[in-house]
């Protein structure tokens, strides 16, 4: 594992900057960075949805559109490089190949610490094989 990956921590926190600070900045993003759109390195991938206001504070539940039919992908908090809340965009540091890649989200999947684990395990792999663009 690539010793500055933790999947499920923060590396930017200016989500939480005075545009939030009507929310608990003690990790939790409910709802802050819903309908921003999300970039990975070589391009867009879709927006924060809707249902990421219910989802754990330490991912995101990104709506692909027709990208990838229309699928929700969860990314650990981990794979955010920064945040702009000017242009209403979160940053990423994984590929679209890579998050296309990841463990489909089933919100009716009743093992949802099974789900995590997947996730998790499949972006410390892909760090430990390509190691963030810090």
């Amino acid at each position: 594992m690539h010793p500055l990956f933790a999947p499920w921590t923060w590396r930017d926190a200016s989500w939480s900057d005075d545009r939030a600070s009507d929310h608990d900045t003690a990790g939790a993003h409910p709802g802050v960075l819903v309908g921003y759109e999300v970039e990975a390195t070589d391009g867009g991938i879709g927006k924060i949805a809707e249902s990421d206001a219910d989802a754990p504070a330490d991912c995101l539940v990104v709506d692909t559109g027709p990208w990838i039919f229309g699928r929700e992908v969860v990314l650990p908090v981990g794979t955010v490089r920064r945040v702009d809340h000017d242009e209403r965009k979160v940053y990423v540091d994984r590929t679209r190949e890579q998050i296309k890649n990841a463990p489909e989200r089933d919100p009716d999947e009743p093992d949802h610490e099974g789900h995590r684990q997947r996730i998790g395990d499949y972006y410390t792999e892909s760090y430990r094989l390509i190691p963030p663009m810090l």
